[in-house]
C-alpha cells in the first residue's frame, strides 16, 4: 500500500499523496517513494558568457554552460523564464543527459563551469548534486543561479561541490514573497548566509520592480542585512524590471530608481554595486575598492552588456595600489 511522503528540500515540505506531484511539480510520490522525474532529463542547454549570470567577480569573460530542467518551487507573477520554469515535465521536450555526460559535455565545449540556472536548480535537487559531485571530479567548477529556498541540511550535503552562487533576493518583504512568489523570505536570508560559511562565492542579485520593493526603506533595510550577516564586499547587482508574464500591465523601472539603488548602496559602503537591464555609465564596471587608489576613476574591468572590455586585474589586485579585489580570479 502506497503511503503520503513528505518532501524535504525545501520549506514548502509538501506531503505528497501517492501518485501526486508537489508544489513544483517534478517531484511524485511514486509507491511511497520520492521521485524527482526530471533528473538526468534537461530541457534547456547553452554556452553563455559568465556575465550573464550574472557573476561579474568569478572567472569573468570565460564560457559557462548552462543548463536546466523544468520546474520551480517558487511561482514569481513577473518570472522572465516562465515558459519552463512553470511547465509540467510532460508538457517540454528535454534530451537525456546523466551527470556524466552532462560534465563530458562541459569538456568537450571547452568550458570551465557549469551553471545551473534558467529554471530553478533546488528543485531538481538530486540531479543538481550529483552533477556537482561529477563536475568537480573533472575539476569542472559549478555555479548555483538560485532564488535560495532551500532547507539548511540539504543546503550543506550541496555547498561543498558549489563554487559561486547568484541568489536571487526578490524583496525584503515577506508579504512580497507570500503574494508575488508563493515563499517566504526569511529561509533565503538563511541559505545566502550558510552558503557564504561554507565558502561558495556569492553575488546578490535584486529586481527592482515599481511600487512593489523599490521603496527607499526596502532597499535599506536589504543592504543594512547584507551588510551585517554577509559583509560589504558581496557584489550587488540592481536589476531594472521589464513587463512580462503576469506582470504586462507593470511599467519598467525609471532609470532614476536604479540610480537611487545604487547611489545607497554605494553611500553604505558596498564598493561593487552594479545595473542590470540598464546601461548607464559605469553601472557595469569594476573599480579599486580602495578610495584612495590613484586610479580609482579607471575600471579595472570595463564591460557592456556581457562583453569584457577590458581587464586591468593583476592577480586578483589593482595595478596601480595593490588593492585586493574579492572574488574568484583564476
Amino acid at each position: 500500500m502506497s503511503h503520503w511522503v513528505e518532501c524535504q528540500i525545501c520549506p514548502k515540505q509538501c506531503r505528497i499523496a501517492p501518485g501526486r506531484s508537489g508544489d513544483c511539480r517534478i517531484r511524485v510520490n511514486v509507491d511511497g517513494k520520492l521521485v524527482a522525474t526530471t533528473y538526468g532529463f534537461p530541457t534547456t542547454m547553452h554556452i553563455d558568457p559568465m556575465e550573464k549570470k550574472p557573476l561579474y567577480h568569478f572567472l569573468p569573460g570565460s564560457d559557462i554552460l548552462s543548463v536546466a530542467t523544468v520546474g520551480c518551487n517558487l511561482h514569481c507573477q513577473g518570472c522572465q523564464n516562465h515558459s519552463i520554469s512553470q511547465a509540467n515535465p510532460e508538457e517540454m521536450e528535454a534530451w537525456e543527459f546523466p551527470p556524466e555526460r552532462l560534465v563530458e559535455l562541459a569538456i568537450e565545449r571547452g568550458s570551465p563551469s557549469i551553471a545551473y540556472t534558467y529554471t530553478e536548480p533546488i528543485a531538481s535537487y538530486e540531479y543538481t548534486l550529483d552533477c556537482c559531485s561529477a563536475a568537480r571530479s573533472k575539476g569542472i567548477r559549478n555555479v548555483l543561479v538560485t532564488a535560495a529556498y532551500i532547507n539548511e541540511a540539504p543546503l550543506r550535503k550541496l555547498c561543498p561541490y558549489v563554487d559561486a552562487a547568484n541568489v536571487d533576493i526578490k524583496s525584503f518583504s515577506e508579504e512580497f514573497y507570500r503574494k508575488m512568489c508563493s515563499a517566504s523570505l526569511a529561509p533565503v536570508l538563511r541559505a545566502t548566509q550558510v552558503m557564504v560559511e561554507m565558502g561558495v562565492w556569492v553575488e546578490i542579485t535584486y529586481l527592482v520592480i515599481p511600487e512593489m520593493n523599490d521603496s527607499p526603506e526596502e532597499i535599506n533595510a536589504m543592504l543594512a542585512w547584507v551588510k551585517q550577516n554577509l559583509g560589504t564586499e558581496i557584489p550587488i547587482h540592481f536589476s531594472r524590471f521589464h513587463p512580462q508574464y503576469r506582470m504586462k500591465n507593470v511599467p519598467p523601472t525609471p532609470a532614476e530608481t536604479m540610480e537611487m539603488c545604487r547611489t545607497t548602496a554605494l553611500e553604505m559602503g558596498f564598493p561593487f554595486v552594479y545595473l542590470g537591464n540598464l546601461r548607464r555609465p559605469g553601472g557595469e564596471d569594476t573599480l579599486c575598492p580602495n578610495k584612495e587608489c590613484p586610479e580609482r576613476t579607471t575600471p579595472l574591468i570595463a564591460r557592456a552588456g556581457f562583453r569584457i572590455l577590458s581587464n586591468r586585474l593583476v592577480a586578483g589586485k589593482c595595478p596601480a595600489c595593490g588593492a585586493a579585489v574579492a572574488g574568484v580570479w583564476s
